[in-house]
């Protein structure tokens, strides 16, 4: 029996006033159950997606929903971590939960806070999504992707400027996103140059390169199919994939980003579907580069070949296929925990015409894909509206 999304709640993205994770998931749990058209006493189970890995002394997260809610304190729960693909970990549980039927309604939530801590501390806590007997000498994450840019130049040449088209696309989606940490459009001319606002993090990626460190939550509701049907909204999965790859970039060939190959040829195989059947697609740009190699990894262009989406203006709101029409990791921000699920969120927003300033007409049919560390734990759901 499919599972569907049935209500969500999304806080805005950004430099948040709530002190911890507590606070944060506290913030979204009824509201997700209110939109849901369920009460607490109706959850089977809890699914908790928080990376934490040194950004807080408080672990345990799953349990801490219950203390935000007491009406869910005696509700089974656990915590997913998978990296930055955590928030779409503690969905697929979720999802895997119901469709075993072992329960009706699950609630998933995703939470991170990073901006308690100062900027180089965060990107030591996030290098332990690398191999860090390897890679610990890489300057944060950004210094990982800027090696991957630097071998992505030398092996297709300098594509700075269709990395910051990229950028000034998802900050110009951004703007129409109450969700989003940035909500400016910051224009190509500014992405592409570098300068006192817009330094380089990790030569050659340029801050506006780079997503946003964020504090956030989300949540979601799911149900299975004859509970789903009492209720308002029905979102399915018309498919759902994880694929993995070796996590040290030494072992592989960290340009392919084959594990994400695999998992869009799984879920689009599984689907029955082309990627040009989907309407839109939601995908992790943690950094420029990413989104850009993606186009690759999606079966869209040839490998090396990704400047032609940018350039030829497919991924645009109003091209061939709306790629992040949210605003993307880049403009949103990307709350660890809390990414993946937002990303499902979203979609599900579109597919049921509610996605306000963002929405892409007559969307039927959404991709999303979220990676943790660097195509290493890769999740592809294609999402439909159920009628």
């Amino acid at each position: 029996m499919g599972a569907q999304i049935t209500g969500w709640s999304h806080l805005p993205f950004g430099k948040r006033d709530e002190p911890d994770v507590e606070s944060l998931m506290r913030a979204v749990t009824s509201d997700a159950l209110r939109h849901a058209g369920v009460e607490g006493r109706d959850v089977d189970r809890i699914f908790v997606g928080v990376m934490n890995n040194g950004f807080s002394r408080q672990g345990f997260e799953a349990s801490l929903v219950g203390v935000g809610e007491p009406e869910l304190s005696q509700v089974p729960a656990m915590r997913a971590e998978n990296a930055c693909a955590t928030g779409s970990a503690a969905l697929y549980a979720a999802l895997d939960y119901i469709e075993a039927g072992r329960g009706r309604i699950a609630l998933v939530v995703g939470a991170e806070k990073m901006t308690a801590m100062p900027t180089g501390d965060v990107g030591d806590v996030l290098l332990c999504a690398s191999y860090h007997r390897e890679e610990s000498r890489y300057d944060g994450f950004a210094g990982i992707f800027a090696e991957i840019t630097r071998r992505y130049f030398a092996r297709y040449g300098d594509k700075s400027r269709e990395m910051a088209m990229i950028a000034a696309k998802n900050h110009r989606n951004g703007v129409g996103n109450p969700f989003a940490h940035i909500r400016k459009d910051l224009g190509f001319d500014f992405c592409n140059s570098v300068s006192e606002k817009n330094p380089y993090v990790a030569e050659p990626l340029r801050r506006t390169d780079c997503s946003p460190i964020s504090d956030g939550a989300a949540a979601l509701v799911l149900a299975d199919e004859r509970t789903a049907r009492s209720l308002p909204r029905r979102i399915g999965f018309r498919a759902r994939s994880q694929a993995n790859d070796i996590l040290p970039i030494s072992r592989r060939d960290p340009l392919e980003f084959a594990g994400a190959r695999r998992a869009w040829a799984q879920s689009l195989g599984a689907a029955g579907l082309s990627l040009e059947d989907l309407d839109l697609v939601e995908v992790h740009d943690c950094f420029t580069i990413a989104e850009l190699i993606e186009y690759e990894a999606m079966g869209w262009v040839p490998r090396g070949e990704g400047a032609r989406v940018v350039c030829e203006g497919w991924a645009e709101k109003g091209g061939r296929l709306p790629v992040n029409p949210s605003g993307g990791l880049k403009a949103k921000g990307h709350p660890i925990g809390a990414t993946g699920v937002s990303m499902h969120i979203v979609a599900a927003m579109q597919l049921l015409g509610e996605a306000g300033d963002l929405q892409v007409p007559d969307a039927r049919l959404a991709g999303v894909f979220n990676m943790g560390g660097v195509s290493v734990a890769n999740y592809v759901s294609i999402l439909e509206r159920v009628e």
